[in-house]
């Protein structure tokens, strides 16, 4: 069954997707309301079988990087990999705080928040965020995503890919959050507050419980080996495409402009949940991920940005930067 436009703002109101303004909300009238409810439908199933695939690749890359360690020839690219599917559980966080990677929305709030756990996202604060940013795209001093300033420099740029600045933005804003100073993030709702500082306490105390675990197995650097270091790795790919979603786009509402989708190789739509048919993810949250490549068939002609590839997106990005102050 589809949703009507109640069923959305009550959605919306929920945390599933954003209240669209009204240039968006016209923009989203392309689609037959008929066509529209069949691309709507979520599936407990599929998403449960995309789940099992993504956690498949993350257990046979981590088992690989575990056992063959001594051999780089396995070791490195097992490493890659393994960092990868870690990193990119942030696609099946994001998926899962719209509420459109199963039908029960306590399977979605669960699955949410343990793969912002291995994503070191947390799924309570993140829902509350990314609401926003669906609900203020590429506004200025409204979106959220635009308070982190997108690379003007070739320096700039290295240091984004690096995801330096995302590790240290996140270690601050958990334990700030965990202190219980939640009142500087607009986006969050007063309603809102305990609930995030108890799951954010909660997921630094499971960091801490593995951490303690590990030393007392006699394995003191495996927190660092199996989670940090793989987590690190797999950072700067995932840096690359969160790029490639709005950088170089209008900053303005128009769902048309304002969003890039790109064309990518199966293995990265797989781990990324489908996420670089981001257009139409921006168009229609409700659309689980599983149906975006048949809306993107749908809507392809209507995008203005849309890439061959994240190494071409990249490389635009680049051309597209400031030379560096001497």
């Amino acid at each position: 069954m589809g949703f009507s436009q109640d069923t959305l703002e009550l959605r919306a109101a929920e945390g599933a997707i954003a209240p669209p303004h009204e240039a968006a909300s016209t923009a989203r009238q392309v689609l037959p309301a008929a066509e529209l409810a069949a691309l709507n439908q979520r599936s407990t199933p599929q998403g449960l079988w995309q789940l099992g695939k993504h956690l498949g690749v993350m257990v046979v890359s981590g088992t690989l990087w575990a056992m063959q360690m001594q051999n780089g020839w396995v070791a490195l690219p097992a490493l890659l990999v393994y960092g990868f599917s870690l990193a990119s559980m942030f696609a099946a966080m994001h998926e899962s705080v719209h509420r459109t990677a199963f039908a029960n929305n306590r399977l979605n709030d669960a699955v949410g928040w343990f793969a912002g756990l291995l994503s070191f996202y947390n799924g309570t604060f993140y829902r509350r965020y990314h609401k926003w940013h669906h609900r203020y795209t590429q506004i200025p001093d409204k979106d959220p995503e635009l308070s982190d300033p997108k690379p003007q420099t070739l320096r700039d740029y290295w240091l984004e890919l690096s995801a330096i600045p995302w590790w240290i933005g996140k270690v601050k804003t958990h334990l700030k959050i965990a202190s219980g100073n939640v009142q500087d993030y607009p986006f969050l709702p007063e309603s809102a507050y305990a609930e995030v500082v108890r799951s954010t306490r909660v997921q630094l105390a499971v960091y801490l419980g593995a951490i303690a675990l590990s030393i007392s197995l006699g394995h003191p650097a495996a927190f660092f080996l199996y989670w940090v270091l793989p987590l690190a790795v797999g950072q700067p790919f995932l840096r690359a495409i969160l790029l490639a979603e709005h950088t170089g786009c209008t900053n303005d509402d128009n769902p048309f402009t304002n969003t890039r989708t790109t064309l990518t190789l199966f293995p990265i739509k797989l781990l990324m949940w489908n996420m670089p048919f981001h257009a139409e993810h921006h168009l229609y949250p409700s659309i689980p991920f599983h149906a975006l490549p048949a809306a993107y068939e749908r809507l392809s002609e209507r995008w203005q940005q849309v890439d061959a590839g994240y190494l071409n997106v990249n490389r635009s990005i680049i051309a597209a930067l400031k030379p560096a102050a001497e």
